[in-house]
């Protein structure tokens, strides 16, 4: 006989009707039948929560990586034009030129220098940010911090006045408020008609307190009127860079030409990946590194299939032996059990997916009914800057994961479908 047939009277192809329907009659078989419905609930529960957690980790991950990178790059730029463009005659057209580019958001004019910073009887380092009043709202995060009064006396005065800007973790630091006076120290000081003048010191006055989202930069940087930042550090006229901010940062590869075109001979470009590297190289690696440590978590829960299915052959050894003898073929046999497996591990990835995708998706309603349940501050926001816990939902995750999910219940599934199939009838009812 070549197996079971079909209502037509021709033999039943892969994984027909019958096939599929005697799989899902074992699992559903209870354990005096000689079912594992128990096993398979159990299975079904380890994948579940295995997808739901890698989904869950991995998007919160992707959450704090995108608005960490978000925060830094709008304090940094996320391109930088220097070379011979910041010294031509004509860099002002150019600037026009590279902010018409496609995908550009902004051009800024950038001066930095290091300085002590004197307050009281403390003394600190700093990194001085010197920018055009115009070019402030560019840095999305210290802009949106600012008051109305920041805002507007920024720049105001002569050579850009005597205002600076600086972050809240250095003004809490030195005990610093909004009107306070501090002293800056340049190693270099300004040119006069008798030559430079060596270090200098001037008092300005605090006009505004900045949060940007990062306590790293609120601690080291402080921003000063690019006017008084060329006069106080001896660089009247001089051109730092050219910081450039698009839509797309990500992308930021696929613009390097179009800029390097706009600007002209002798532009030189980096972009926040070449500023970054360490850090975004870590991330990566973070990520990578968790992918790899849940996936294994995700083929751990899958490998209780085995054991599922071990079981119903050992107990369904009479019901193959009979199969057997009826005409089915050894892989239609390996075919049943294989589709009994593998229905554990398809529906715990869905539930996992859809339970996952309901967590992150509702994560901050989640956080805050647990804080208002337990009384407990669960996420503190003064630390992270942040309100609620950061989920961001990547379809290329949820893909991996699906995947991963439903290979490793595929090869767990494997191993005692083949050794049902292997079975030989006349030894399986010898006994019987």
């Amino acid at each position: 006989m070549s197996g079971p047939v079909s209502a037509s009277g021709k033999p039943a192809g892969a994984f027909s009707a019958w096939e599929i329907g005697l799989a899902l009659r074992y699992l559903r078989a209870k354990r005096k039948e000689g079912g594992v419905a128990t096993i398979a609930v159990i299975s079904f529960i380890g994948i579940m929560l295995a997808v739901a957690v890698l989904i869950s980790v991995m998007s919160i991950m992707a959450g704090f990586r995108s608005t960490l990178l978000d925060r830094m790059l709008s304090f940094n730029g996320h391109m930088y034009v220097q070379g011979s463009v910041l010294v031509s005659e004509d860099r002002e057209a150019r600037l026009r030129r590279i902010a018409e580019v496609p995908g550009v958001v902004s051009v800024s004019v950038l001066n930095e220098a290091q300085s002590l910073v004197r307050v009281g009887g403390f003394t600190t380092g700093a990194i001085v940010k010197g920018v055009r009043p115009q070019d402030l709202p560019a840095n999305t995060y210290v802009y949106r911090s600012l008051s109305e009064e920041a805002r507007r006396s920024f720049g105001q005065g002569a050579y850009g006045g005597d205002r600076v800007l600086i972050g809240k973790a250095m003004a809490d630091a030195n005990g610093v408020r909004v009107g306070d006076p501090i002293t800056l120290y340049s190693p270099t000081g300004a040119d006069s008609a008798f030559g430079n003048l060596g270090g200098l010191e001037k008092t300005y006055i605090v006009g505004g307190v900045f949060s940007s989202g990062t306590s790293e930069f609120d601690q080291a940087f402080i921003f000063m009127p690019l006017e008084q930042h060329q006069l106080f550090f001896g660089k009247e006229g001089v051109w730092d860079a050219l910081e450039v901010k698009v839509a797309k940062p990500d992308e930021v590869g696929q613009l390097i030409q179009p800029i390097r075109e706009a600007a002209g001979p002798g532009a030189a470009i980096t972009d926040w990946r070449d500023r970054l590297a360490a850090f975004y190289g870590a991330l990566r690696v973070e990520r990578v590194a968790m992918s790899i440590i849940l996936g294994l978590v995700v083929a751990i829960a899958a490998m209780n299939i085995i054991s599922g299915i071990v079981m119903l052959v050992k107990n369904k050894g009479r019901d193959i032996a009979i199969l057997r003898t009826i005409g089915a073929s050894p892989s239609s046999i390996l075919r049943v059990f294989f589709m009994a497996g593998a229905a554990i591990g398809v529906a715990g990835t869905v539930a996992g997916l859809v339970l996952g995708l309901v967590f992150c998706l509702n994560i901050a309603a989640i956080q805050h009914f647990l804080e208002a349940l337990l009384g407990v501050q669960l996420f503190n926001s003064d630390v992270y800057m942040l309100d609620s816990i950061p989920a961001l939902v990547d379809p290329v995750d949820v893909s991996w994961t699906a995947f991963w999910a439903l290979l490793m219940s595929c090869i767990a599934s494997l191993p005692p479908s083949w050794r049902a199939s292997r079975i030989d009838p006349v030894e399986a009812l010898r006994y019987e």
